[in-house]
């Protein structure tokens, strides 16, 4: 089972909006038994959205178009749609009633006419309704082929995915289970890890799969595989894991959640355990607090944090010893673990992160050489620090601190 998802937009092509609408709509069919074939992003123009159905049509099954659907002369998309289909735009009253119920609930301007006209959709398409705004999705069977648009609104796209895609996705096809399993693999690049791994990598079952996802300090790999026995694949990708773990086991560093992310892992670990965090950062500048945050429900074990950048802060905000940094130094191995400790005790948390380094291009109020970054581990057993040097490219520093910042704390949860 196939699908392609087809995103429309010049913003998309000018690099002004990121595309993560496709990133979730490929997640959410994933889980589902659908894989995503291919991802294209077109401009708002027919001839290209004309020519993009047409070659979508010959490769999947189910296409997905995102965005285009607004009510001013720009978006295109439902017009080209209709000439796609040969088909007219017509009323329909159900988007029609919603338009209306949207104004009057939530928008104090006068409904015009442009607004009203959202309701046109081609007479072949079925509306998928849109609670969160005007334009409402449409999906259209052509023969065993399914095309579906989305407005390109990502909560108004996702919504729409959640309550109206899914569901008749999953009623109009029998759809295989896909399964992804995801190792965690700290201090291994990829030639070593591959080098390490060969010869269980060359007796892996054909129809399991291996990715090698390399990301800043951090290795992941991913085993994937697809059928209709649910529990038969499980059981194959488990045996795969035992077999792979002794060639790793001590760079392994646990199991990469089907969200993705090893904060994620982190967050439900910490929660399990009704342990709390804080965070000190200096050089990460706000990174590795952000990285929990940006997920709901981090209020559960996320005390706070605080970003000490100058050093004249982290003896205000942080009380770390003035006499402390003009003996080691702000980017020291001393600091930082006091940082870590001070972090600890102002939040009253159980774990503590701190960091502290030069990302450059200068090398602000330290000697230390540029890329140096001191990362810091506190509970209330103790703490520890490590010292790394990340290069001389400021985002690539902040972002390999960033990885190893959670590949250390994780590491000192799973201890316990």
């Amino acid at each position: 089972m196939l699908a392609e998802i087809i995103t429309i937009g010049d913003e998309l092509l000018i690099g002004q909006v990121i595309d993560t609408n496709s990133a979730f709509i490929a997640k959410q069919l994933n889980k589902i038994g659908v894989s995503i074939y291919q991802i294209t992003s077109v401009q708002d123009d027919k001839d290209h959205i004309l020519q993009a159905l047409s070659d979508a049509e010959g490769r999947v099954d189910i296409v997905i178009l995102t965005g285009g659907l607004g009510p001013t002369k720009d978006d295109v998309t439902k017009k080209t749609i209709a000439e796609y289909f040969g088909d007219i735009l017509v009323r329909d009253q159900s988007v029609l009633d919603n338009i209306e119920s949207i104004w009057k609930q939530h928008v104090r301007t006068q409904l015009l006419q442009v607004n009203r006209d959202q309701a046109l959709i081609p007479s072949k398409a079925k509306p998928l309704m849109n609670r969160l705004g005007t334009a409402p999705g449409m999906w259209m069977d052509k023969g065993d082929k399914v095309f579906i648009s989305l407005p390109g609104v990502p909560y108004e796209m996702m919504a729409l995915v959640e309550f109206e895609v899914l569901p008749k996705l999953k009623d109009k096809y029998h759809r295989p289970y896909i399964l992804h399993r995801t190792l965690m693999v700290y201090g291994l690049g990829e030639s070593a890890l591959a080098e390490r791994i060969e010869p269980w990598e060359d007796a892996l079952p054909k129809h399991i799969k291996l990715a090698y996802l390399p990301n800043l300090g951090q290795m992941r790999l991913r085993l994937s595989t697809k059928g209709f026995d649910e529990v038969q694949l499980k059981n194959e990708v488990q045996e795969q894991i035992d077999k792979v773990i002794p060639y790793i086991k001590d760079e392994f560093a646990g199991f990469e959640d089907e969200e993705g992310s090893v904060e994620i892992v982190i967050a439900k670990q910490l929660t399990k355990l009704g342990k709390t965090l804080a965070i000190a950062e200096s050089c990460t500048g706000g990174a590795v607090a952000e990285r929990f945050t940006i997920n709901p429900g981090a209020s559960a074990f996320f005390k706070g944090g605080v970003v000490t950048y100058a050093t004249q802060s982290k003896i205000n905000v942080l009380h770390v010893s003035k006499t402390l940094i003009d003996a080691h130094s702000v980017v020291s191995a001393p600091v930082v673990e006091s940082m870590a400790e001070n972090a600890l005790q102002l939040f009253q948390s159980d774990y503590a992160i701190a960091t502290t380094g030069n990302a450059g291009p200068t090398k602000g109020d330290s000697k230390a050489e540029i890329g140096t970054v001191f990362i810091a581990i506190a509970t209330k057993n103790g703490v520890y620090s490590k010292e790394f040097n990340f290069g001389n490219l400021r985002l690539k520093v902040i972002n390999k601190a960033v990885n190893k910042a959670l590949e250390m704390l994780l590491k000192e949860i799973f201890k316990n």
